[in-house]
Protein backbone atom coordinates (compact mmCIF):
# COMPACT_ATOMS: atom_id res chain seq x y z
CA UNK A 1 0.00 0.00 0.00
CA UNK A 2 1.31 3.41 -0.94
CA UNK A 3 1.43 5.53 2.21
CA UNK A 4 2.24 8.88 0.64
CA UNK A 5 -0.43 11.42 1.47
CA UNK A 6 1.42 14.73 1.83
CA UNK A 7 0.76 15.74 -1.78
CA UNK A 8 -2.96 15.80 -0.95
CA UNK A 9 -2.53 18.37 1.83
CA UNK A 10 -3.12 22.00 0.80
CA UNK A 11 0.25 23.76 0.65
CA UNK A 12 -1.33 27.16 1.34
CA UNK A 13 -2.51 26.17 4.82
CA UNK A 14 -0.19 27.34 7.61
CA UNK A 15 1.99 24.73 9.35
CA UNK A 16 0.19 25.53 12.62
CA UNK A 17 -3.24 24.77 11.16
CA UNK A 18 -5.19 22.58 13.58
CA UNK A 19 -5.82 18.95 12.74
CA UNK A 20 -8.44 16.46 13.88
CA UNK A 21 -8.12 12.85 12.76
CA UNK A 22 -11.08 10.52 13.06
CA UNK A 23 -10.33 6.85 12.51
CA UNK A 24 -13.13 4.63 11.30
CA UNK A 25 -13.75 1.21 12.81
CA UNK A 26 -13.64 -0.17 9.27
CA UNK A 27 -12.63 0.71 5.75
CA UNK A 28 -15.30 2.68 3.92
CA UNK A 29 -16.72 1.17 0.75
CA UNK A 30 -15.97 3.08 -2.45
CA UNK A 31 -19.63 4.06 -2.77
CA UNK A 32 -19.57 5.42 0.80
CA UNK A 33 -16.35 7.34 0.16
CA UNK A 34 -17.86 8.94 -2.94
CA UNK A 35 -20.97 9.93 -1.00
CA UNK A 36 -18.80 11.25 1.82
CA UNK A 37 -16.95 13.58 -0.58
CA UNK A 38 -20.11 15.64 -0.98
CA UNK A 39 -20.79 15.54 2.76
CA UNK A 40 -17.28 16.83 3.50
CA UNK A 41 -17.67 19.65 0.96
CA UNK A 42 -21.05 20.63 2.39
CA UNK A 43 -19.65 20.64 5.92
CA UNK A 44 -16.76 22.91 4.94
CA UNK A 45 -19.09 25.39 3.23
CA UNK A 46 -21.09 25.74 6.43
CA UNK A 47 -18.25 25.50 8.98
CA UNK A 48 -18.32 28.73 10.96
CA UNK A 49 -16.78 30.13 14.11
CA UNK A 50 -18.75 32.94 15.76
CA UNK A 51 -20.49 33.53 12.43
CA UNK A 52 -17.29 33.76 10.38
CA UNK A 53 -16.38 31.05 7.87
CA UNK A 54 -13.60 28.70 8.94
CA UNK A 55 -10.90 28.18 6.35
CA UNK A 56 -11.06 24.43 6.39
CA UNK A 57 -10.00 21.28 4.63
CA UNK A 58 -11.55 17.83 4.95
CA UNK A 59 -10.72 14.59 3.25
CA UNK A 60 -10.81 10.83 3.63
CA UNK A 61 -7.37 9.24 3.69
CA UNK A 62 -6.62 5.57 3.01
CA UNK A 63 -10.36 4.89 3.02
CA UNK A 64 -10.40 4.92 6.82
CA UNK A 65 -9.30 8.27 8.27
CA UNK A 66 -11.30 11.49 8.04
CA UNK A 67 -9.01 14.46 8.53
CA UNK A 68 -10.33 17.94 9.29
CA UNK A 69 -7.96 20.89 9.19
CA UNK A 70 -8.56 24.54 10.06
CA UNK A 71 -6.19 27.35 9.14
CA UNK A 72 -6.72 29.70 12.06
CA UNK A 73 -4.76 32.69 10.79
CA UNK A 74 -7.98 34.66 10.21
CA UNK A 75 -10.65 32.81 12.21
CA UNK A 76 -10.01 30.77 15.36
CA UNK A 77 -11.97 27.56 15.79
CA UNK A 78 -13.88 27.92 19.05
CA UNK A 79 -16.06 25.62 21.10
CA UNK A 80 -19.17 25.89 18.95
CA UNK A 81 -17.30 25.29 15.69
CA UNK A 82 -15.51 22.32 17.26
CA UNK A 83 -18.89 21.00 18.43
CA UNK A 84 -20.26 21.34 14.91
CA UNK A 85 -17.38 19.24 13.56
CA UNK A 86 -18.04 16.57 16.20
CA UNK A 87 -21.76 16.53 15.30
CA UNK A 88 -20.80 16.21 11.65
CA UNK A 89 -18.55 13.20 12.36
CA UNK A 90 -21.34 11.69 14.48
CA UNK A 91 -23.67 12.01 11.49
CA UNK A 92 -21.14 10.03 9.43
CA UNK A 93 -21.04 7.39 12.18
CA UNK A 94 -24.81 7.03 12.09
CA UNK A 95 -25.14 7.11 8.31
CA UNK A 96 -22.43 4.52 7.61
CA UNK A 97 -22.72 2.52 10.86
CA UNK A 98 -19.09 3.01 11.91
CA UNK A 99 -17.33 4.10 15.10
CA UNK A 100 -15.21 7.22 14.61
CA UNK A 101 -14.43 8.07 18.25
CA UNK A 102 -12.90 4.90 19.71
CA UNK A 103 -9.45 6.08 20.81
CA UNK A 104 -8.75 2.61 22.22
CA UNK A 105 -8.44 1.22 18.67
CA UNK A 106 -4.93 1.62 17.28
CA UNK A 107 -4.11 1.46 13.57
CA UNK A 108 -0.97 -0.21 12.22
CA UNK A 109 0.36 -1.23 8.82
CA UNK A 110 0.72 -5.01 8.94
CA UNK A 111 1.42 -7.03 5.82
CA UNK A 112 0.74 -4.02 3.59
CA UNK A 113 -2.71 -3.49 5.09
CA UNK A 114 -4.19 -1.23 7.77
CA UNK A 115 -4.97 -3.36 10.80
CA UNK A 116 -6.86 -2.16 13.87
CA UNK A 117 -5.81 -3.42 17.27
CA UNK A 118 -7.47 -2.69 20.60
CA UNK A 119 -5.05 -1.03 23.02
CA UNK A 120 -5.83 -3.82 25.49
CA UNK A 121 -4.26 -6.34 23.07
CA UNK A 122 -1.08 -4.37 22.38
CA UNK A 123 1.10 -6.34 24.82
CA UNK A 124 -0.11 -9.61 23.30
CA UNK A 125 0.58 -8.37 19.77
CA UNK A 126 4.12 -7.35 20.70
CA UNK A 127 4.86 -10.55 22.64
CA UNK A 128 3.70 -12.63 19.66
CA UNK A 129 5.62 -10.54 17.11
CA UNK A 130 2.56 -9.18 15.29
CA UNK A 131 3.83 -5.69 16.14
CA UNK A 132 7.47 -4.70 16.56
CA UNK A 133 9.52 -1.52 16.93
CA UNK A 134 9.50 -0.88 13.18
CA UNK A 135 5.80 -1.54 12.54
CA UNK A 136 4.20 1.60 11.15
CA UNK A 137 1.64 3.21 13.44
CA UNK A 138 -0.98 5.85 12.60
CA UNK A 139 -0.36 8.50 15.23
CA UNK A 140 -3.78 10.15 15.34
CA UNK A 141 -2.69 12.39 18.22
CA UNK A 142 -1.02 14.92 15.91
CA UNK A 143 -2.41 18.42 16.39
CA UNK A 144 -1.01 20.57 13.57
CA UNK A 145 -0.50 20.35 9.84
CA UNK A 146 3.28 20.22 10.34
CA UNK A 147 2.99 17.32 12.82
CA UNK A 148 0.54 15.57 10.52
CA UNK A 149 2.89 15.85 7.55
CA UNK A 150 5.93 14.65 9.51
CA UNK A 151 4.67 12.40 12.31
CA UNK A 152 1.38 10.79 11.39
CA UNK A 153 2.66 7.46 10.05
CA UNK A 154 5.66 6.53 12.16
CA UNK A 155 7.41 3.43 13.48
CA UNK A 156 6.10 2.25 16.84
CA UNK A 157 9.54 2.94 18.36
CA UNK A 158 9.05 6.67 17.60
CA UNK A 159 5.53 6.88 19.04
CA UNK A 160 4.03 7.23 22.50
CA UNK A 161 3.51 3.44 22.43
CA UNK A 162 7.25 2.87 22.84
CA UNK A 163 7.06 4.26 26.38
CA UNK A 164 4.19 1.95 27.21
CA UNK A 165 5.99 -1.24 26.14
CA UNK A 166 9.71 -0.40 25.95
CA UNK A 167 11.14 -3.64 27.33
CA UNK A 168 9.12 -5.74 24.89
CA UNK A 169 10.01 -3.65 21.85
CA UNK A 170 13.72 -3.88 22.54
CA UNK A 171 13.77 -7.59 23.39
Amino acid sequence: MNLTYQQHIPADFHDNSRIWIFQSSRLFFVSEALEMEDMLKDFLVGWKSHGDPVRGFANLFFGQFIVLMADERLVTVGGCSTDSSVHFIQSIEQKFKVDMFNRQQLAFMVKDKIQLLPLSQLDYAVENNFIDANTLYFNNTVLTKKEWMEHWIIPVKDSWLAKRIPQRLNA
